[in-house]
């Protein structure tokens, strides 16, 4: 069955609380070709909306998490412009707004530019930006190759847990593009400046160990195993205090980039409203219980 035959993103709703989404364009190693980043796009709006899900685990089908781009797509882009007709995906703007003989229906071509340059910049706030500051927890389970712009999103969620077979690399000089999804401030963050820029430059192959030794990912577990095990984690993440943890959540990505004394200001203030919610006042009523808290995510 072609990719195109199937829906290219799997949804499940599961009863403990955690949504799975599945990136499923096996074929062609999950590229981001077809309707891929759109249903994306719409499953994490709808965990990002739904208080019923409390953690979010994103995956790919088959052999791969993500291969990024779909270059195979790309080059059938170049191809076909040569004949005037219009090929696949493509991650060249200016080339397909002048291969296609003129500037498109906004009258220039710097028009047409800011257009795809739009288009570009909405899918990475819809996915990438949203894993990464959605008011719950994410997971990227890495089940095999998560390069380039799969790379990214793999990065954008809050923790990662690999296969032993996972491999990462950002690939995008390989092609000759500079990255985006936001890979390169989540990679600069996890790893340091000097090696993200080693890894954007070489685009060397990370194997799932190194990948742990650098902090790339937060575990890596048998590939038989991975399955069981992000889920029960994802589960355990899903049982907790879900507002809590979008404050713990709001807290941490401003510590990446605002000063001390403004990172203690918004500590201050999300330490007294979560102390106000229901999950805080059961956490405290069970430690005098001497019993486990069970939070209610509110």
């Amino acid at each position: 069955m072609p990719d195109d035959a199937q829906d290219d993103v799997l949804f499940e709703q599961r009863d403990d609380g955690v949504a799975v989404i599945t990136l499923n364009r096996p074929k062609s190693l999950n590229a981001m070709g077809g309707e891929l980043m759109l249903l994306l796009a719409k499953y994490l709006d709808q965990c990002a909306k739904d208080s019923a899900i409390r953690a979010v685990v994103l995956t790919g089908a088959g052999r791969a998490f993500c291969a990024g781009g779909d270059v195979k797509g790309m080059a059938g882009r170049s191809s076909d412009s040569a004949d005037g007709k219009k090929g696949g995906e493509s991650f060249s703007p200016v080339r397909d707004i002048t291969a296609e003989g003129g500037p498109g229906k906004s009258g220039s071509i710097i028009s047409a530019l800011d257009d795809t340059v739009a288009g570009l910049r909405e899918s990475q706030l819809q996915t990438s930006y949203v894993l990464h500051t959605m008011p719950k927890p994410t997971i990227g389970m890495v089940n095999g190759h998560a390069v380039g712009a799969g790379l990214s999103l793999a990065l954008a969620c809050d923790l990662r847990i690999a296969s032993e077979k996972a491999k990462f690399g950002t690939a995008f000089r390989n092609v000759g593009l500079s990255g985006d999804y936001g890979g390169s401030y989540y990679m600069t963050n996890l790893v340091g400046t000097a090696k993200a820029r080693e890894l954007y430059f070489t685009a060397d192959i990370i194997e799932a160990d190194e990948a742990l030794r650098l902090g790339l990912v937060n575990r890596v577990v048998p590939h038989d195993d991975l399955a069981t095990e992000t889920l029960a984690f994802a589960a355990k993440l899903a049982s907790g205090p879900t507002r809590t943890f979008a404050r713990m959540k709001e807290n941490l990505n401003l510590a990446t980039h605002v000063d001390l004394k403004t990172l203690i200001d918004h500590e201050a203030l999300n330490m007294r409203l979560s102390s106000m919610s229901n999950d805080s006042r059961e956490a405290v009523k069970a430690f005098v219980d001497k019993r486990d808290p069970k939070f209610i995510g509110s």
